[in-house]
């Protein structure tokens, strides 16, 4: 095979994204012949894979252990070999989650190539960074979270909300992400990734499973889980209980630190050990009749406690309360008529966060300008959210080696209520005023009021089979939103089967985040909304390889690079207008790879892992956007031993983490963690016993605090060696 294919590859990389990464847009680390080099790699895999080509195949006891890992839906709507799927994209299966001893969601996410689990220093909120698109702040609103293919995403923030902490996965049949943009299918937020937690049914949980848990910072869980039928009804049912008091690791230095340092006060708790205490239920019914399907889910995290604190200074007082319920119904017939399919599905979602004892933003005796806080600066900002969505698709293949698939929806995203309650004002300056005791400032200073965002929107895909070992996928979506106009979104995928064991990807998209309510319309001096905003865009243009090397050994190898446009920031506003308002600014590049490997080294043992490098850079300092890591090493062997018993073993490496401009810190350090499993195998009428140490050998993992770090300027623990036991009974 001669090196067209990757010649090609190099002409369509220097054209595309207004100029890609090259040498004339980012600095340093060989510019364009960094690219070149990986594009001749990519061909390079392709000829030789061609002369060696050999039939695929499957370890069927192994195939047991793991799931069927081979077959994906996010990318197109519809089932499909994951290998052809139009989407660099990664399938996690319930048997997946098992053997690797995880125990709540994030846990789960780690292992995904390109992806990286930080965490917020309010609330210890998981931010996901995938492929360093890091967000601007306490949140990653750039990754969609789905359940059950249903959006999470809350108003106010823009985000999956704050109730996604502790998530367990024993309920868990399949989590599939796509790495990359999603928004032609999607619409809002499928910017970087979307992420699709799909729970079990009635087939995938036959029976009554009960187990009880405990572990490390006082954790415990006790849940059940059930499938069956009732009548002609499949019902699968799961609830869980659980709660912890969260890890104790000292921070050393705080917001208040530095307040008292300004004004002479001791008022700071610092050092001091973090709040990381909660209580948990989550809930869970899938039914199904025919062509009918209905989910519903329910997610409570009470007297959820700051980490530390939402003001970076340590607290132990607050305790907030999230509820969170997602639920559907769709109807669904693949043969409708002759060549069409046709569906329909209805959601509803109830958000609320509140604070039913107030929330402390800075401990008792702060000072500051406006005065001085005997009983602590405290406020109290409670919303309720709800969100309808409506929707219509169908699918036609009468065109031959056409697979025609039309949507169109229509969203009523409702912030219907807010709460503000706190002991001060603030003045024209933005400075807090004390006032004396908690009143309802609702009316007289709210820090948002309600808001309704309406949407409609239409899709259209076309997945072609234009020869026998190739597929073109095009789509388009546009949706019109009633405060901030319209966005047009395309994609396209085309997947080459260059061999019996090879399979070539090169996939274009564009993508979109929604200005978040409080991006839009907050009221607040330090963080003014502003409701001229556009949406955040992103444009990325994607290769990959997936190469059967032989039998019981798979390589993936992906390559990226996109460029983001109109980012939404906090910017200072000029005087003699105080603090800082939302605005669309600046650019950002980045470009990276994801290299794969999985290898079935016996009857009895896997080995898997993955390299992750990425570079992001802003467009207009030149320099690291910082937060993510640059390199990630994940190792992963999974080993079944004597007579059904697991063990699993974790390596996770996390290097280069950068600095943003204007935080003149040292980087932050690399770590890393080794995490181990047991697990015993379950069957009819017997008990499963699950141990698992996570990190191992006690490494002091950091994740980086906000530059420029004047509040936390030592960043932010994580935890220390943890234990975990489970036994669970199936009767």
């Amino acid at each position: 095979m001669s090196d067209s294919w990757a010649i090609a590859l190099i002409l369509l990389w220097d054209a595309a994204v207004d100029g890609g990464c090259g040498a004339k847009d980012i600095p340093g680390e060989g510019g364009r012949v960094h690219w070149r080099m990986t594009a001749l790699a990519l061909g390079g895999a392709v000829a030789c894979s061609c002369a060696s080509a050999q039939p695929l195949a499957e370890d069927e006891d192994l195939a047991l252990i793991y799931g069927d890992k081979s077959t994906f839906s996010l990318a197109t709507g519809s089932k499909q070999s994951l290998r052809r799927a139009p989407a660099i994209a990664t399938v996690i299966t319930a048997e997946d989650i098992r053997a690797m001893g995880a125990t709540d969601l994030d846990e789960v996410l780690e292992s995904v190539p390109g992806l990286h689990v930080s965490r917020a220093s309010v609330r210890f909120a998981s931010l996901h960074f995938m492929r360093g698109i890091v967000g601007g702040g306490q949140s990653t609103p750039q990754v969609l979270f789905l359940q059950n293919g249903i959006p999470v995403t809350t108003l106010f923030n823009g985000d999956k909300g704050v109730d996604w902490v502790g998530v367990p996965v024993d309920n868990v049949a399949r989590i599939e992400v796509i790495r990359g943009p999603g928004s032609a299918l999607y619409g809002a937020d499928a910017y970087a990734g979307v992420i699709n937690v799909v729970t079990k049914s009635a087939a995938e949980a036959p029976g009554t499973v009960a187990g009880l848990g405990a572990g490390s910072f006082g954790s415990w869980s006790a849940w059940t889980q059930h499938g069956g039928t009732l009548g002609p009804l499949e019902v699968a049912a799961y609830l869980r209980v659980g709660g912890t008091d969260g890890f104790k690791k000292t921070i050393e230095a705080d917001a208040q630190t530095r307040n008292d340092r300004l004004f002479g006060t001791a008022a700071s708790l610092a050092p001091g050990a973090t709040n990381l205490g909660y209580e948990t239920i989550d809930a869970s019914v899938n039914l199904a009749a025919g062509n009918w399907r209905a989910h519903a889910g329910y997610r409570q995290r009470d007297n959820m406690q700051t980490y530390t604190g939402v003001s970076s200074a340590l607290e132990p007082y607050s305790g907030g309360r999230v509820e969170h319920f997602v639920g559907d119904v769709a109807w669904n017939d693949p043969q409708f008529a002759t060549h069409w399919g046709l569906g329909a599905t209805a959601a509803y979602t109830a958000y609320s966060f509140v604070y039913p004892g107030n929330l402390m933003l800075l401990p008792p005796g702060a000072t500051l300008p406006g005065g001085t806080f005997p009983a602590g600066m405290i406020g109290g900002p409670n919303q309720w959210e709800r969100q309808l969505r409506l929707s219509v698709n169908a699918a036609y293949s009468g065109f031959a080696g056409h697979s025609l698939r039309f949507g169109l929806g229509h969203d009523d995203l409702d912030l219907y209520r807010t709460k503000t309650y706190k002991n001060y004002r603030l003045s024209a300056a933005g400075a807090p005023i004390p006032t004396g005791p908690v009143i309802d400032y609702s009316e007289i200073q709210p820090f948002i009021r309600p808001q309704l965002r309406k949407l409609n929107y239409f899709f259209v895909q076309d997945e072609w089979n234009f020869a026998q070992d190739w597929a073109l996928t095009a789509g388009l979506r546009h949706d019109r939103y009633s405060d901030f106009g319209n966005t047009t979104n395309p994609r396209l995928a085309l997947v080459w089967d260059a061999a019996l064991d090879l399979t070539a990807k090169l996939l274009y998209g564009q993508a979109f985040r929604a200005p978040s309510f409080n991006e839009q319309y907050g009221i607040n001096p330090v963080a003014n909304g502003n409701p001229s905003l556009l949406p955040e865009t992103i444009r990325t243009l994607e290769a990959a390889v997936t190469w059967q090397a032989r039998k019981d050994l798979q390589l993936n190898l992906g390559v990226f690079l996109y460029r983001m446009a109109d980012l939404i920031r906090l910017v200072s506003n000029t005087a003699p207008a105080p603090g800082s308002t939302f605005q669309n600014t600046g650019v950002q590049r980045g470009r990276g790879l994801e290299l794969e490997a999985d290898w079935d080294a016996g009857r009895s043992l896997r080995l898997s892992g993955h390299y992750a490098f990425q570079r992001s850079l802003d467009a207009s300092t030149g320099q690291d956007v910082g937060y993510a890591p640059r390199h990630r090493v994940y190792a992963r062997a999974d080993w079944r031993f004597a007579s059904g018993w697991l063990v699993g073993g974790q390596l996770n490496r996390v290097t280069d983490r950068r600095r943003p401009a204007g935080d003149a810190r040292a980087s932050i350090a690399d770590y890393t963690t080794l995490d181990l499993s047991l697990r015993s195998e379950r069957g009819k009428g017997r008990w499963e016993f699950a141990a698992s140490i996570r990190n191992l050998f006690a490494a002091d993992v950091r994740e980086p605090s906000l530059a420029p770090g004047l509040t936390l300027p030592n960043d932010l623990p994580l935890a220390p060696r943890s234990f975990y036991l489970q036994a669970i009974f199936t009767p």
